[in-house]
């Protein structure tokens, strides 16, 4: 955003609840249990999809980007996030609220894009599992990868961009606790409308057309899982469906009541709200839902960890 008329601008105010201190002492301890423990779960998965050879293969190259981006995704918000609850100076840079600005705009973008390579690949698994290995060739999968992640930082330059170059004004408190589209077009001077209504067009791109390739790919495993003999099969089959397609509704029902909703629908403390859900929660879900509950990954840890007490040992 343009700091004309404020020749004494140094950054940014992020209010976060700063109105109610109680909340933001109980928010800390909160929100840093669940940072350490998605930051342990996805650092063991990316580990993991390293060193062990029985992981290399497209589920686990996805699940290892996933993983990747969600402890950034993290680490891009949550530590300046916890600074402010627990001190008495909550501002934030120019420069550090454009890098936050553009990092969570850029894995927001790659996590609606992976989610829905990576359900297209359970299509195939379950769907076609003789020509799985064919459909999902190691230069499909790079390529996949490669197009989620230059389409979300694609995006997100044009968006930061779009965003940062609008008259401030003077304004520079940010009512919320970190730097986030919505909340930045409220401390412009001028006319939003035609940022909001391409922010819109923007969002039904990322949001909507991923998350309906999503549920069309689900809806033929679904069908594909009806024909299973047995019932433990079937039973098995919709444990892990179910538990997947639980992680894409969360996200991208949060997403898309912050994106897709009109400004007046919540109050800005549940926009907050939502926002601590779907950069926290949907991180540690992640880990615990796709690959920590699965025995390849059990046993590759076990492996790992044996392997690990081996070395020493001798």
């Amino acid at each position: 955003m343009e700091r004309a008329n404020d020749s004494t601008f140094s950054g940014f105010i992020l209010l976060g609840f700063s109105g109610r201190p109680h909340l933001e002492t109980v928010l800390f301890v909160i929100i840093l249990i669940i940072y350490l423990l998605s930051f342990l779960g996805n650092g063991t998965i990316i580990l993991l999809s390293i060193l062990e050879p029985h992981l290399h293969t497209p589920m686990y190259f996805f699940l290892f980007n996933l993983s990747f981006m969600d402890l950034c995704s993290t680490t891009c918000t949550v530590p300046q996030t916890l600074v402010n609850f627990k001190g008495k100076d909550k501002t934030i840079t120019y420069g550090g609220c454009v890098t936050q600005l553009f990092i969570a705009l850029g894995l927001g973008g790659v996590e609606c894009i992976l989610l829905s390579v990576m359900a297209y690949d359970r299509y195939a698994a379950v769907c076609r599992p003789l020509h799985y290995m064919v459909i999902m060739h190691s230069q499909l999968c790079l390529k996949l990868v490669a197009t989620a992640w230059l389409t979300g930082f694609g995006n997100s330059v044009v968006q930061t961009a779009l965003t940062m170059s609008l008259p401030l004004c003077g304004k520079n408190q940010v009512d919320h606790f970190f730097c986030e589209v919505p909340v930045m077009l409220k401390l412009s001077c001028t006319n939003t409308s035609i940022n909001e209504a391409e922010i819109f067009a923007v969002s039904v791109f990322f949001l909507v057309v991923p998350l309906s390739l999503i549920l069309v790919s689900y809806g033929h495993i679904t069908r594909a899982v009806l024909k299973i003999k047995s019932a433990q099969g079937r039973q098995k089959a919709f444990g892990t469906c179910g538990s997947h397609l639980l992680v894409v509704i969360i996200f991208f029902g949060t997403l898309i009541s912050m994106y897709l909703q009109p400004p007046s629908s919540y109050s800005q403390d549940m926009n907050k709200s939502i926002a601590l859900f779907y950069t926290l929660v949907t991180p540690l879900l992640n880990p615990l839902i796709y690959t920590l509950r699965n025995k390849e990954v059990k046993g590759a840890l076990r492996r790992l960890v044996g392997r690990t007490i081996a070395s020493r040992e001798s």
